[in-house]
């Protein structure tokens, strides 16, 4: 299949975001035109001024639409591209150099509907910013590559670096109103559409996570209260690792506990977990400093995502409301 590439960005106030996106795009190794969509979601801090210097370099066109969320706003820029490949980014992301000749490889290679990309740390990021990536693509945490290399039809992409095609976005309907969550969501219904995905390992970006700890606490949370919603919606997609957060979080706090009345085995396991996630922290950062937080990352993402998990599955399976009104802010309303 002939691929022309459309890269869809929504921004929501972050002009220097686009600038350091559009930056790297300019300079992209890749030696076929492609096309760059930016959808301006309702911002008060416009990112059009921006834009527009970029436009003697890179084929650009940009909207404006009223604030509707990150998906719907996707599905706004796939609707007016002009391409039959989108490839979705994150506006704090930077993409190396190679980035798009290696998605191009993949798709002549072995061509696919839907795909996903890893994310890694630039050198030039804070010692929060690595910490923070590092919980959330690490073995020994909640994060990490959803499936492998080999991962045929059921790994699923994020929409910081996913791709999809033209008619699979058609026949799958494009992304939903929640967020976080959407990203799966979309990837269910592109699988029971009859489409596969596929993570490309070599089409990583550098995904700058542009949080505090409140934030990243906060962000964490709603992916935990999503992920039941997600189950009830798309049965047969659950898994029990999902439940591994909030039973790390409450046997922490029990071990804690226990720890007061002499039994200490308990303990020492989860010290032993937090020493090995250090060693590993500091092999990947060469840095104590990245290490010490990213056990603190590790924590607040356990709690985060374990607390919002186990309250949305008793609130889901409780109550005779939906997952919207339980739930409202997880849901963006409609454009007009």
């Amino acid at each position: 299949m002939n691929t022309s590439l459309s890269i869809i960005v929504p921004v929501y106030n972050r002009p220097d975001e686009i600038r350091e996106l559009l930056e790297s795009l300019k300079v992209q190794d890749f030696n076929s035109a492609f096309e760059v969509v930016i959808i301006e979601d309702g911002s008060t801090e416009s990112s059009e001024e921006i834009v527009e210097k970029f436009r003697d370099g890179l084929q650009i066109s940009y909207y404006f639409k009223e604030n509707s969320g990150p998906g719907d706003s996707r599905n706004y820029g796939m609707q007016k591209a002009k391409g039959n490949y989108f490839i979705i980014l994150d506006s704090d992301c930077i993409l190396p150099k190679q980035y798009l000749t290696e998605v191009n490889k993949e798709l002549q290679k072995e061509f696919v509907h839907c795909f996903g990309g890893p994310d890694a740390a630039d050198k030039s990021f804070t010692t929060v910013q690595k910490a923070i990536n590092y919980v959330m693509t690490s073995f020994f945490t909640t994060g990490g590559i959803r499936g492998g290399e080999k991962s045929i039809g059921k790994f699923q992409p994020r929409s910081f670096n996913m791709g999809i095609s033209k008619e699979a976005f058609e026949k799958a309907g494009g992304f939903g109103r929640i967020h976080p969550g959407e990203d799966p969501d979309l990837t269910f219904r592109i699988w029971k559409a009859g489409f596969d995905s596929r993570l490309f390992p070599k089409a990583f970006v550098y995904h700058k996570r542009r949080i505090d700890w409140n934030k990243f606490y906060i962000q964490v949370n709603k992916f935990g209260s999503v992920r039941p919603i997600l189950n009830k919606w798309h049965p047969g997609t659950a898994k029990v690792t999902y439940w591994f957060p909030s039973f790390f979080t409450l046997g922490l706090l029990a071990s804690i506990v226990i720890a007061f009345f002499g039994i200490l085995l308990p303990l020492a396991i989860y010290l032993i977990y937090f020493v090995i996630l250090f060693m590993d922290a500091f092999i990947k950062n060469k840095s104590f400093v990245v290490a010490f937080l990213s056990i603190f990352a590790a924590l607040t993402q356990f709690t985060g995502y374990g607390m919002g998990f186990l309250k949305s599955t008793i609130l889901l399976n409780f109550s005779n409301k939906d997952a919207e009104s339980l739930f409202p802010k997880l849901f963006f309303k409609r454009r007009q």
